[in-house]
């Protein structure tokens, strides 16, 4: 009875956390990103914010936001809108100031990331270490057949073995921890 008495106490108009809309056709709780949650979401993406900060802040993850998007086109429809707007935003800013020579840098940057192929930073190309071991070993049994001189073939081949233990001393080594040791004893163990 005192349910009862709650429940009309209570004016039409005041929304109820009991009272979010169910799904369509289904029984079952209501869905996570209710019509209160949904503007916050767009809100905080309209400002430039991350997926993962508006779940934060609504309570929820990103893949419920991204689920929602994929069942409700018109909610995908926002959301795209509100990720472009900072980014077309900043591109208008980005190119007012670049217009004017002393803020040279701002043109720099857009060019750097609109136009990556022509104008992007490269990085020099990193080689594996132990892909290089195996190429100075690989340039060692070259030497060692090609050239005739015994003299000079040994004092290249020791100068390439050089360099290979000099890339060998450089290459980070594996740190063994104890779950390592553990597993290594179970291994012996069994054999």
């Amino acid at each position: 009875m005192a349910d009862q008495s709650r429940d009309t106490d209570r004016s039409p108009s005041q929304p109820d956390a009991n009272d979010a809309p169910r799904r369509p056709g289904r029984g079952g709780r209501p869905p996570v990103l209710d019509a209160l949650k949904r503007p916050q979401i767009v809100a905080i993406l309209a400002l430039g914010g991350s997926r993962r900060t508006a779940a934060r802040f609504v309570g929820c993850a990103v893949s419920t936001i991204q689920n929602t998007a994929l069942r409700d086109p018109e909610f995908a429809e926002h959301m795209r809108r509100a990720e472009d707007g900072p980014q077309i935003e900043y591109l208008k800013r980005l190119r007012t100031a670049s217009a004017k020579e002393q803020y040279w840098r701002a043109a720099t940057w857009a060019l750097e990331r609109l136009n990556v192929e022509e104008f992007g930073k490269r990085n020099p190309v990193l080689i594996p270490v132990e892909a290089a071991r195996r190429a100075m070993d690989q340039l060692a049994e070259i030497l060692a057949e090609e050239i005739d001189d015994p003299k000079t073939r040994m004092r290249i081949v020791r100068r390439a073995e050089r360099m290979t233990e000099q890339l060998r001393a450089a290459a980070p080594q594996p740190i063994e921890t104890e779950s390592d040791d553990e597993h290594n004893d179970d291994d012996h163990a069994e054999g």
